[in-house]
């Protein structure tokens, strides 16, 4: 049994398994006779006092803003070392998944338009569908074993990345709210002492992560989004280091390594757990056809793999980019629908754009609930018969 445990703990599908669990024990509770239980818990206050300063915040709030603040954290964190010494780190590697995530963010935005530009509330919500979670996706992926080339789950990492990068832009430049210029000034303080700190070559974490807490703060306090402290403080954070004994090593990677099991054993799940809850009982169907929710589910299942499939298509055959090593076209498109899988990274950008969760009677959730469940079921369906196909013609 312990065998077992720790076989599943150390798969690349313990994290999706984990978030789809979350999901279904949200649904589970909220659709029950213990939903009042949950929204109570989602409500619960919790604040931090020091002499005349106080931070309150509800319960979802402090997951929302703070653990995801975290996550964003290791995101800058892979961004960075992707970037130095990864997947992103020549214009051969970074093309082809550059393009597809250009077109997986934009056709999204687009099928979303389409359906609500003439409602200005509902047009806040335009980048949900534009989002993938790279947690779900690779688990559903790895679900195919070694039979998928290492080339494809390369292209869907650093898609989702850059992906990830994007949505980080995007949340900074249309989810900001009034900003208090004392707090930004102090965030402002804090990035250039993190900036010197970096140049001088310091390389102990904890002087990190004590600005980085200012720096948190700070910008929580702002009207900026907290979890871009996050990735900026991963900016900040050395690549390579010397410590006392002479001996090199890496700051970044032993901070990234040693968050990993906490983002996808409690931070991801955590998350999904208080977003996901979504009371179906008096949805209707008239309700979930709507524009809104539309938008966000053939955003998500059509948008994406139309996109990311679509500008990939384009750049192998004008010879800018080229196809993932081992991988047929049919393989491509099949990652192409995973990508479609927004579940997290679409709840968290849902989150920002409509404050009351109530405004869609919740139908925007179950959207991209259901767009996530079709992304995820087409998209392994195609790459089984894919892999499968190519197993037989290989004979």
């Amino acid at each position: 049994m312990k065998q077992h445990f720790s076989k599943f703990i150390k798969s690349d599908s313990a994290g999706g398994i984990l978030l789809i669990l979350a999901m279904l024990l949200a649904l589970s509770i909220v659709n029950s006779p213990l939903s009042s239980i949950y929204d109570g818990l989602l409500h619960l206050p919790l604040g931090i006092h020091l002499g005349d300063y106080v931070l309150s915040k509800s319960l979802l709030h402090w997951v929302s803003d703070g653990l995801m603040a975290i996550f964003f954290l290791m995101v800058g964190l892979e961004v960075k070392r992707e970037i130095i010494d990864g997947n992103l780190s020549s214009i051969s590697q970074i093309a082809l998944p550059t393009i597809a995530a250009v077109g997986g963010m934009l056709f999204p935005a687009l099928i979303y338009v389409f359906f609500n530009q003439s409602d200005s509330v509902a047009m806040r919500g335009w980048a949900i569908p534009t989002a993938t979670d790279i947690a779900f996706a690779l688990g559903i992926l790895s679900l195919l074993g070694k039979r998928v080339p290492v080339s494809l789950k390369v292209f869907l990492m650093a898609l989702a990345i850059i992906d990830d990068l994007g949505a980080i832009v995007v949340i900074a430049l249309f989810y900001t709210v009034d900003l208090s210029l004392v707090s930004i000034y102090i965030a402002s303080g804090s990035m250039a002492l993190l900036v010197l700190f970096n140049y001088l070559g310091y390389s102990r974490k904890s002087i990190f992560f004590v600005v980085g807490l200012v720096l948190w703060i700070s910008v929580l306090k702002s009207g900026v989004h907290a979890t871009l402290a996050g990735v900026a403080l991963a900016f900040t954070i050395p690549y390579r280091a010397i410590d006392s004994r002479g001996k090199k090593f890496s700051p970044l990677k032993e901070i990234e390594h040693g968050l990993h099991p906490w983002i996808i054993f409690l931070i991801l799940p955590l998350f999904a757990f208080f977003n996901a809850g979504v009371d179906m009982r008096e949805i209707s169907l008239d309700q979930l056809t709507g524009d809104v929710p539309m938008g966000i589910m053939l955003g998500l299942f059509l948008g994406k793999q139309i996109g990311v499939f679509g500008l990939s298509f384009l750049a192998i055959k004008l010879k800018i980019a080229s196809m993932p090593k081992g991988s047929t076209w049919l393989m491509l498109y099949g990652v192409s629908v995973l990508t479609g899988i927004g579940f997290t990274m679409s709840l968290f950008i849902d989150t920002l754009a409509f404050v009351d969760d109530s405004i869609f009677a919740y139908t925007d959730k179950l959207a991209i609930l259901l767009g996530t469940l079709f992304s995820a079921v087409m998209g392994y369906l195609i790459l089984w018969y894919a892999i499968s196909k190519r197993e037989v013609d290989d004979r």
